[in-house]
């Protein structure tokens, strides 16, 4: 068996092995009370954010490129979850302006990839979250929630970019 089916297992078995964790929680509390659409569409995300890691990861080949990917995805994937487990906001339009943030972070494939266009997508997906959190904020009047967890996702997707630079400036000088 090649390492790519390999790869693919793997991601697969360790979102497995989280969805175990709600299935178990589900037996000792009535607190967490999932369906089976919970559970699919979970493991869909999960295994969606592996798999997205594994492709672009293996693009680059330095620390930074593979460290910037992954907090790139881990960011995308918790915004999402949050958007769909609790909702940001005081309405569901929260999470159509957290996907226009999500949008602007796919320019990373019209950047092929490349650390530079990487970075370049991560810092304008940055501002889109900050643009995102002012009209929330306009929207909703909640200040300090949405200050800190826009913040949070802010400070992830510059640190990406960053990471990013590095991995470009990495390039130049290899």
């Amino acid at each position: 068996m090649n390492t790519q089916y390999k790869n693919i297992i793997r991601i697969a078995l360790v979102a497995a092995f989280i969805l175990l964790i709600p299935l178990l929680a589900m037996q000792l509390t009535d607190e967490v009370d999932w369906e089976m659409i919970d559970f699919a569409v979970a493991g869909a995300l999960l295994f969606g954010a592996g798999f997205t890691y594994e492709l672009v990861a293996r693009k680059g080949s330095t620390v930074a490129y593979r460290a910037a990917v992954g907090i790139a995805v881990a960011a995308a994937l918790l915004l999402i979850w949050m958007d769909l487990a609790v909702g940001i906001g005081d309405d569901n339009s929260g999470g159509l302006i957290y996907l226009g943030v999500l949008v602007l972070g796919t320019g990373s494939a019209i950047a092929r990839f490349r650390p530079r266009g990487m970075a370049r997508a991560l810092f304008a997906t940055a501002l889109a979250q900050a643009f995102a959190a002012v009209i929330a904020m306009i929207v909703w009047a909640q200040y300090l929630e949405l200050l800190i967890l826009n913040g949070f996702f802010i400070s992830l997707w510059v640190g990406s970019a960053l990471l990013f630079r590095r991995a470009s400036a990495s390039e130049l000088t290899a």
